[in-house]
């Protein structure tokens, strides 16, 4: 085009870009996949429902060919857990029924008007409320309408087996598709988890300098905005455990949402240690002399070391809640690594924490302001890294054997698991004294314990190398 430079770009750039848009849009692409399957799944679970709850009423004496009341009485009935199934599916058949009857009673003796057709609606609607029918309370007077309408036994009388039909196809389909929801809830545990330590890093990062007290205040903010995820995780972990309920998958696999409500709990105690954390820290940094905690450049360096080892904590302690369960006889393998992790993380934030105490003590009298903030900064680290200790922990959740275990299937889990057990005796050393069933040591206890170098690690001792030569 005249008038307009061209610029050249190289090849090179422009295979590079085309790479990172082709990148790009097959992650979008994958996004939307994993979005549209559980609506695609959802779509399909309840067409077939309808679809068998009207080839189950065609197979009834009398029925009409294009009765859709039993595929419309399933679509009602199906929930999203296989407990709200079966009690929609209760309540929807007595609400039919107490409205079926009360028509053919009142139909018997009464003909069809006006003030008949209003006293036979309240009187259906006060009978459901005596029911306690809850959200099928409508359908007490819909039934009473439609069948006092009509006047005859045979409608009544398909009506009430059609309902028992499409509730029988909801509660069917309700045990064969139910899924156990409890993964999201351990991604919205994982994702809380992220966010905290997230949060704890950031903290860390802005320690290297005095923070001012702007920045401390975002830091706040960040932390109460952490109680609408709190929510979001109680609502994903109830939805779990309704999934759960009466699932006959749970016979199998166990309750893969055991543990969970006891992690989740101790998640939101840490956030309100780390929000209250951040009150202490934002209070210091509107002390505006030498008084203040987060002036001192070794106080800083020492506290943004430890909030890096409980950021990596935190994660770790997510890490666990999200594990799947195992077997029995791989328990004792699976969470091995983040648990030393977890407890290498907590013990050198101790080792930081013995340090902190020492430059933040100081005598009231000779610092008349921000010594109480001095206090509070140690009490509050010391709570939340009490809070992770693994003795906290939720007990694992444990998968069940299969009912039925083939005999090759057996045979080939027991010999891996003794392959296990003589790689835990190789690896550890032997200690003559030590024997017997209360044994103590590596052998007794597990693998032998490896030194975990973290990257977080390293980055505690950068963050407080900095800012010792900063302030040189």
């Amino acid at each position: 085009m005249k008038g307009f430079p061209v610029r050249p770009v190289p090849v090179e750039n422009v295979g590079v870009a085309a790479k990172a848009v082709a990148r790009r849009q097959a992650e979008q692409l994958t996004l939307v996949r994993r979005r549209a399957q559980p609506t695609a799944a959802y779509i399909a679970r309840l067409t077939v429902t309808a679809v068998l709850a009207y080839l189950l009423a065609r197979q009834l004496p009398g029925g009409s060919p294009r009765s859709v009341l039993a595929p419309l009485t399933a679509l009602l009935v199906v929930q999203a857990t296989l407990f709200n199934t079966i009690g929609t599916a209760i309540r929807r058949v007595a609400a039919v029924t107490a409205g079926v009857l009360a028509a053919v009673a009142v139909a018997a003796y009464v003909p069809f008007s006006w003030w008949v057709l209003g006293l036979l609606v309240a009187g259906t609607l006060a009978l459901g409320i005596v029911l306690r029918l809850r959200e099928e309370i409508l359908e007490v007077p819909i039934s009473a309408m439609l069948i006092f309408s009509v006047g005859s036994q045979a409608a009544a009388s398909t009506r009430i087996t059609e309902t028992l039909v499409g509730a029988a196809a909801g509660l069917a389909a309700g045990l064969v598709f139910a899924p156990v929801r409890v993964q999201p809830a351990k991604e919205a545990v994982g994702e809380l988890s992220r966010q905290m330590a997230d949060l704890l890093s950031q903290m860390a990062e802005g320690l290297a300098e005095a923070p001012d007290p702007k920045r401390a205040a975002e830091w706040l903010d960040r932390t109460r905005a952490l109680r609408g995820e709190i929510e979001r995780v109680d609502d994903a972990l109830g939805e779990a455990e309704q999934s759960v309920r009466l699932n006959p998958r749970r016979l199998r696999v166990g309750d893969p949402a055991a543990g969970l409500r006891d992690g989740v709990d101790t998640l939101e105690r840490a956030a309100t240690d780390i929000r209250v954390l951040a009150r202490s820290v934002a209070d210091s940094a509107r002390i505006d002399n030498e008084y203040s905690p987060v002036k001192e450049a070794e106080t800083r360096a020492r506290l943004a070391a430890m909030l890096t080892e409980l950021s990596a904590a935190v994660r770790a302690y997510g890490q666990l809640l999200e594990a799947d369960p195992v077997s029995a006889d791989f328990s004792a393998f699976a969470a091995e690594p983040i648990t030393e992790a977890l407890e290498d993380h907590l013990e050198e934030a101790q080792r930081q924490q013995d340090q902190l105490a020492d430059l933040l003590s100081t005598n009231p009298a000779g610092r008349p302001e921000g010594w109480q903030l001095r206090g509070e900064i140690l009490a509050h680290v010391d709570r939340l890294r009490s809070e992770l200790e693994p003795s906290h922990l939720p007990e694992p959740p444990k998968a069940k054997p299969p009912l039925l275990v083939p005999p090759l299937r057996a045979l080939r889990d027991r010999h891996r698991s003794e392959h296990h057990q003589a790689e835990w005796h190789a690896d550890s050393p032997t200690d003559p004294s030590a024997t017997g069933p209360l044994a103590t040591g590596p052998s007794a206890t597990g693998p032998r314990r490896r030194p975990n170098r973290n990257a977080m690690r390293v980055r505690a001792r950068r963050t407080a190398s900095r800012v010792r030569a900063r302030h040189r």
